[in-house]
């Protein structure tokens, strides 16, 4: 029997919630929500359940009730942070809507993807960040690339080397005179005190090192226009003596 919308979902629902409890990898989570979504018939659907535990209903419809729960669905959240002056943190099992939108002026956002169930296989976060900072922590097995374009501004992304059809986590945006850090870790492990304290300092000294950098350019540039303007003058006065 042909299979509809709604039991496609339900069956992705599943995969997720599996995915969140530690049955299926993230690699083996992107590969069947594919499938799903390019099934048509029960039979086309059955198969990606059929290692996982749940009870078994009558046709046509896929039941997906387990028969014991002990973590339900996380909740939904609002997909739009705004830290202004402040700092925001979003970590622990949430859902990562399929776009999700970060704001901050003069504060600093922290997200943890490392026990997030992701709505699909690629998801967005779009930034907006001005004076300010954003760090994101994944796990390893997930991808993730930068397209935020950086105006007095730097990103740190770890090296990509795995594989390509991996979850994808796609960062679009904009940061100005601020950072983007992402940092790939397993669950629980932690920065020490002091790799937090030397990131902090690092991050420092470049911002000070571009600034002068910059100031340095400017003060460059106001002395060739200042001597422009010498030469223009002495031109000015040669051609009028030769008028005279």
């Amino acid at each position: 029997m042909r299979a509809s919308d709604a039991d496609r979902d339900q069956v992705a629902d599943r995969l997720r919630e599996a995915l969140a409890e530690g049955r299926i990898t993230a690699e083996e989570h992107a590969e069947r929500i594919d499938a799903v979504y390019r099934a048509k018939t029960y039979a086309d659907l059955d198969p990606l359940l059929a290692d996982l535990p749940s009870e078994q209903a009558p046709r046509p419809r896929v039941r997906l009730h387990k028969d014991e729960a002990p973590l339900g669905p996380p909740a939904p959240q609002s997909p739009n942070l705004v830290a202004i002056f402040s700092g925001v943190t979003r970590r622990g099992r949430w859902l990562v809507e399929p776009t999700t939108n970060v704001s901050c002026v003069f504060g600093g956002v922290d997200l943890d993807f490392r026990q997030a169930v992701l709505s699909q296989g690629e998801v967005t976060v779009n930034v907006s960040c001005l004076f300010g900072g954003i760090e994101i922590t994944v796990p390893p097995g997930v991808r993730v690339t930068s397209s935020a374009a950086m105006v007095f501004g730097g990103a740190d992304l770890p090296d990509d080397v795995i594989d390509p059809d991996a979850p994808l986590i796609r960062l679009t945006g904009m940061v100005i005179f601020g950072g983007l850090s992402v940092h790939r870790r397993e669950i629980g492990e932690k920065r020490s005190r002091h790799d937090r304290h030397l990131e902090r300092h690092r991050r420092h000294l470049e911002r000070m090192e571009e600034h002068h950098e910059r100031m340095l350019e400017r003060h460059t540039d106001m002395h060739r226009r200042r001597d422009e303007r010498r030469e223009r003058l002495r031109e000015l006065r040669a051609e009028r003596r030769r008028h005279r």
